[in-house]
């Protein structure tokens, strides 16, 4: 018979008298004297010693990442100008608005300043607090003016400090949505060990610390372990409405905090439907007003091959690493810890039994008897198991698609490969499929296996993760530097600056000047200035880029080398080649063109520029200059 355990008011199928106490005895419980007191006390302190180690686990894991990214850059010893050229691309703008609101001369002032914003885009007002998940900075910056630190601690350690703070929850969380799973604590260590021996593949968080991803998803962990605990069995109403506070909260805390929740949001809702469709959840759970951008539905139109486009904000997605399929070599790294192998394993026997059990939701009765009288062994699937399988499905789908969202998926396999290790019932199902059923041997290899895994983690990763933390390097970035003191020293406060988008995230933040454009793209309007400031790498006159460049309020243009003369991409992928396919203009190099794209009638403007033609003088004058960078002000007067 095939059974499946739900909530109140699904319906149940009959578990045999047998079974009960057959699954009573693979629990360690059972080997305890007789006794409710027994069974109390050793629950208790079960609870208290995992309860210890998810926290220690937690707080080291914390220190550790934090250890490596002051290892990485000589963080406390460099100068303040150096610490904020490390918040790369979007990491600086957002860390731009914290660094605001404490130079405020009051918080009043600082809201306004956010709310009624003029220097993040040229000549546009904008209330930044309703255009940016920047909740976070306003809130630690409040923090910090308020609490009695400024003494004992600086503000950018004050604000990368919660960071990795928010890793130890994080990593808490993981653990112990791997403990709800599987029953025991020791599910919880391996999904810990293997979120750190893996931590290329689960976390970024050491070298881009500002992102929203890593303030979002500490929170999204808990959202998933708190709807875990929910869809046990049997809860106590005071433990049911604690459980909703706490996945109401997290919900509310993950959406403030990333711009891309309506996704996650979205794949909960697919999870819940496909669930209650197959009748394993009750019919109750969610309404969501969901929007998306529309720039996303053509990057998604394009990626996924219904159609080519020429759209430029589409083309820059598609062109970017992080936005293209997983990479091959992840799955190697992932095996070297044995991760991918306990993953493929546990998925297969989860998702054989999801499909038995939904097969039997939805067979009409007759289909039920003739398999009640066939079927000689009983299939548990849990709700919360059921959750997180298709949870992890489509994560997956979803990092295979898309490499940027790899961090989901492979955080959630780490619960879920512990998880199937330490559960009886993966183990029930498996032996008595290859006939070697015996209670004993379900609690032999529940808690043999991970132990063994765990020693091999250990022994094969710890000498490397020691070294790590031995290896000391330093920031060096003289060029960035170099430019960003000129700005200070040599342009007035309101200038306006022109560039691109990730260099200009960094003259916010360490210069504080006027920006026309930043990395920020969800808005239109802002897309659209993008695409025009871009020009500067594109074929066109002299004339059009200083129009369109004064028509955002641009006084000075920055030009990066690495950009006009990019050899990253290959061919059609760099930034040049995407301007030069939206403008209708043929591509720079060997290899084809569409038929239908034209010579342009102008050279590159930024080669031609660097040669101080007449035409070029006329409207710029280059006023700094260095390896990478150039800079050129803009005459008035045209």
């Amino acid at each position: 018979m095939i059974s499946i355990r739900q909530r109140r008011g699904v319906k149940t199928t009959e578990v045999p008298e047998d079974y009960a106490a057959q699954e009573a005895n693979v629990t360690l419980e059972s080997k305890l004297p007789s006794g409710g007191t027994s069974r109390r006390l050793w629950k208790l302190l079960s609870l208290m010693v995992g309860g210890t180690i998810a926290l220690c686990i937690g707080l080291l894991t914390s220190v550790y990442l934090a250890t490596l990214h002051e290892n990485d850059l000589w963080f406390s010893n460099i100068k303040e100008v150096e610490r904020e050229i490390s918040f790369r691309t979007e990491c600086g703008l957002y860390y731009s608005y914290y660094k605001q609101m404490l130079q405020a001369p009051t918080l009043m002032q600082g809201f306004h300043g956010l709310i009624y914003d003029n220097k993040t885009e040229s000549m546009r007002t904008i209330n930044l607090l309703q255009r940016m998940n920047i909740y976070q900075e306003v809130f630690l910056s409040i923090l910090y003016r308020v609490l009695p630190i400024q003494k004992y601690l600086e503000p950018v350690y004050f604000y990368i400090y919660t960071l990795f703070g928010l890793q130890a929850i994080y990593v808490t969380a993981l653990y112990i949505t791997s403990w709800l799973l599987s029953g025991t604590w020791l599910s919880g260590l391996l999904a810990a060990f293997w979120y750190v021996t893996n931590r290329i593949d689960t976390t970024r968080v050491e070298f881009t610390i500002p992102l929203r991803e890593n303030w979002a998803l500490p929170f999204f962990a808990i959202q998933i372990a708190a709807i875990t605990y929910f869809l046990r069995p049997n809860l106590r109403p005071l433990s049911e409405r604690l459980t909703l506070l706490a996945i109401f909260v997290s919900t509310f805390l993950f959406s403030l905090t990333w711009q891309f929740n309506q996704f996650m949001m979205l794949m909960q809702a697919l999870v819940l439907f496909t669930l209650d469709s197959l009748d394993m959840l009750p019919a109750a759970k969610k309404i969501l007003n969901l929007k998306s951008d529309e720039h996303i539905f053509k990057f998604l139109k394009a990626k996924f091959g219904f159609g080519a486009t020429r759209d430029f904000d589409a083309n820059l997605y598609l062109c970017e690493e992080a936005f293209g399929l997983l990479p091959f070599n992840t799955f190697g790294r992932l095996s070297d810890t044995l991760l991918f192998y306990a993953y493929i394993f546990v998925l297969s026997i989860t998702v054989m039994a999801a499909l038995a059990v939904a097969f039997h939701n939805l067979s009409d009765s007759a289909n039920q008897q003739s398999m009640g009288q066939m079927g000689k062994c009983t299939i548990i699937l849990k709700p919360e198991t059921a959750y997180n399988l298709i949870h992890t499905i489509l994560f997956g789908f979803l990092a295979l698609s898309t490499m940027r969202m790899k961090y989901l998926w492979t955080s959630h396999m780490c619960v879920f490969a512990s998880f199937g290790l330490c559960s009886p019932e993966i183990w029930e199902l498996l032996l008595k499929l290859i006939h070697l059923y015996n209670p004993k041997r379900i609690c032999i290899m529940r808690y043999s296996v991970p132990i063994l895994i765990l020693l091999y983690l250990g022994y094969k990763f710890w000498p490397g993760m020691m070294d790590e933390l031995s290896e000391l390097r330093e920031f060096y970035d003289p060029d960035t530097v170099e430019l960003m003191n000129w700005i200070n020293s040599n342009t007035p406060r309101k200038a306006v600056f022109a560039g691109s988008m990730q260099l200009l995230a960094g003259v916010k933040l360490c210069t504080g000047r006027t920006l026309t454009n930043h990395p920020h793209y969800e808005d239109n309007s802002l897309r659209e200035r993008t695409k025009a400031v871009y020009q500067i790498y594109a074929k066109r006159s002299p004339e059009d880029v200083h129009a369109l460049l004064r028509s955002f309020g641009a006084d000075y243009v920055i030009l990066e080398d690495s950009i006009c003369y990019e050899r990253r991409h290959q061919r059609g992928c760099r930034l040049r080649d995407l301007l030069d396919i939206a403008n209708g203009h043929m591509m720079d190099g060997p290899g084809e063109n569409d038929p239908d794209l034209k010579l342009a009638g102008h050279p590159r403007f930024c080669e031609e520029i660097k040669r101080n033609l007449p035409p070029y003088t006329a409207y710029f004058t280059r006023v700094f200059q260095n390896k990478t960078f150039h800079v050129y002000k803009l005459s008035r007067n045209k």
